[in-house]
């Protein structure tokens, strides 16, 4: 009796184990992190250089520590975004063949992206200074989505490129980079060369 008792509990145990319906497992769709976004403000670069122009007062410049840097050539790096875009300066001081080499490792950097790149999008400029600049954006995940290059093409060559230190995805980061172009067309607006 003992023995049909206890294969009864377990069979009706069993049973209900079975009858109960488990819940149904849904998953949630992918999410991003909220990024919330300071107002623009900005502030003029410090003196020293043989350009100015207004940058975010959300970044830090730092000089380039590179091993290959020259004199003038700056991080604005902005720490809560993890964005830093690298200046670089060349006094081609009426040396065609300079300004030339200058030109041609804009376009070439610039084009070792087209690996990654759905499109490269390239416009020419004037600031209100005068200031002819041409101004790449580049589509797709690639490691910089917005450079530009500016020059007097007799003594100033200075360009800009925007990178990120962080592995996201460039549609997750889509706000962010809006964020900082639109502070790099202010740097352009406002350049001027000394």
């Amino acid at each position: 009796m003992t023995y049909s008792i206890r294969w009864g509990l377990l069979a009706g145990l069993g049973l209900l184990a079975a009858c109960s319906s488990a819940p149904e497992f849904t998953p949630k769709p992918k999410g991003y992190n909220r990024i919330d976004l300071p107002a623009h403000s900005y502030q003029q670069l410090p003196g020293g250089h043989p350009y100015s122009f207004e940058y975010s007062k959300e970044a830090v410049i730092r000089r380039d520590s590179s091993y290959l840097a020259k004199p003038h050539w700056l991080n604005i790096y902005y720490p809560k975004l993890h964005a830093n875009v690298q200046i670089t300066y060349m006094d081609v001081a009426r040396d065609r063949r300079l300004y030339n080499k200058m030109m041609e490792d804009a376009r070439k950097l610039t084009g070792k992206h087209q690996i990654k790149a759905t499109a490269i999008d390239e416009q020419i400029l004037k600031t209100p200074s005068g200031i002819r600049a041409s101004v790449f954006e580049l589509q797709g995940d690639v490691p910089s989505q917005f450079q530009f290059y500016t020059t007097d093409s007799v003594k100033h060559f200075l360009r800009g490129a925007l990178y990120f230190r962080t592995a996201t995805d460039n549609d997750s980061l889509a706000p962010v980079i809006e964020y900082v172009k639109a502070d790099m067309v202010r740097m352009l607006n406002t350049l001027k060369y000394q």
